[in-house]
């Protein structure tokens, strides 16, 4: 056990970061082993692999992952920014050498070969982003000389410019949407919002005129009937066969034809063999993380902390939407990753930067104590204590 008296960088991590937080988080790790148990198999079966490749895969990464989380969630709001700037510009040149020396895969460049381990850039860069861009947001708020809102616009054109490029229209909805919340929440002009509404709504349009396989997800939403829809269909039957308390673990069905069953359509997987009432306690999991986080940063009062730990946060919890609104066929397909849920090394490796960033920012941090004539110490002797 910890004991409050040390002093050492371990204790007072311990004694400062958020532990709902920090165990909320765990047990969605834990459960996503779970989930990788059911949904995996069969997917490695039908490609010729070892039942649990997919698994030990996932187990493998997930000791690096709690590293990353709890190494970053040691960082301070200043090292939180500084790694993020480093992360940044690692994830965009590699972003950059995708386009041209990437893996393909379905017509898009996306991941790429590091060291033996296939890649994708754009995962981690999306955290760092909406650091970066809530540091710039705030630096134009304190010092309306500095071009902060400037330089954040400069850093989404370049970023949605990467990821339309590969494309991953995806990816790009996810990041444009934490950073307008940024920029709404930094106290934009109802200018600003309708220019940014009206862009949003060109881009969507731009995309689907654009790119073929954009409008037919769009087309097969609207109207089953113009394409192909059965993974979807398969989710949305396999979550009405569990029923409330599901079918019982390893006797889902959908799994066993489902060809993304252990990534994009987790979520049914659960469904079917768990039940709509584990469901709803995983969707109650994931609300309890982006809840708790956002009360924290808005308690805060440095505007870069409340801006970045609330645009971390909009993130994961867009993103866990998407995937849980595919799966219950409520919005067009999208290849999504459920956070910690689904497989995926780059997808867990980055959210666990992510939400590591998330857990430093809203740490509890205290002011120094201040002296004042004729008073002993500040409020009799106690250290304010800041809320984070």
């Amino acid at each position: 056990m910890v004991s409050r008296a040390d002093r050492g960088v371990i204790a007072e991590w311990w004694w400062t970061v958020d532990k709902y937080l920090l165990f909320s988080l765990l047990a969605l790790m834990f459960i996503g082993v779970i989930l990788s148990l059911a949904g995996s198999p069969p997917v490695a079966e039908r490609i010729g692999l070892d039942s649990f490749h997919f698994t030990e895969r996932h187990v493998a990464f997930l000791i690096p992952t709690i590293a990353i989380m709890v190494l970053t969630s040691m960082l301070s709001p200043r090292d939180a920014r500084r790694a993020a700037l480093i992360v940044f510009i690692i994830a965009i040149v590699l972003m950059f050498l995708t386009l041209f020396i990437g893996q393909e895969v379905k017509g898009a460049r996306r991941w790429i070969n590091v060291l033996g381990f296939s890649l994708q850039p754009s995962e981690f860069m999306k955290p760092a982003f909406v650091i970066l861009s809530a540091w710039l947001f705030t630096e134009h708020e304190r010092r309306s000389d500095i071009p902060g809102n400037i330089f954040a616009i400069l850093l989404l054109t370049i970023v949605v410019a990467l990821l339309v490029a590969q494309p991953d229209l995806g990816q790009t909805m996810l990041v444009v949407i934490a950073w307008s919340s940024l920029f709404f929440m930094a106290g934009l002009s109802w200018y600003w919002i309708v220019a940014l509404a009206g862009l949003g709504a060109g881009g969507v349009v731009a995309a689907y005129t654009v790119f073929p396989h954009f409008a037919g997800r769009i087309n097969r939403f609207l109207d089953p009937a113009t394409g192909d829809t059965f993974q979807v269909d398969t989710a949305l039957q396999s979550i009405l066969g569990g029923g409330i308390f599901g079918r019982g673990p390893g006797e889902g069905i959908a799994k066993k034809i489902l060809p993304d069953s252990h990534t994009d359509f987790i979520f049914a997987v659960a469904a079917e063999e768990y039940g709509v009432l584990f469901c709803i306690g995983l969707m109650l999991i994931f609300a309890f993380i982006v809840v708790r986080g956002l009360s924290h940063s808005m308690k805060n009062e440095d505007p870069f902390i409340r801006l970045g730990a609330a645009g971390l946060l909009v993130m994961f919890g867009v993103q866990s939407v998407i995937n849980m609104s595919v799966n219950l066929n409520l919005m067009p397909a999208k290849g999504m990753t459920l956070p910690f849920i689904s497989y995926g090394g780059s997808s867990m490796l980055a959210l666990a930067f992510q939400m590591g960033l998330v857990l430093a920012l809203t740490r509890r941090r205290f002011e120094p104590i201040r002296l004042t004539a004729g008073f002993g110490r500040y409020g009799g002797g106690e250290a304010k204590a800041g809320a984070a």
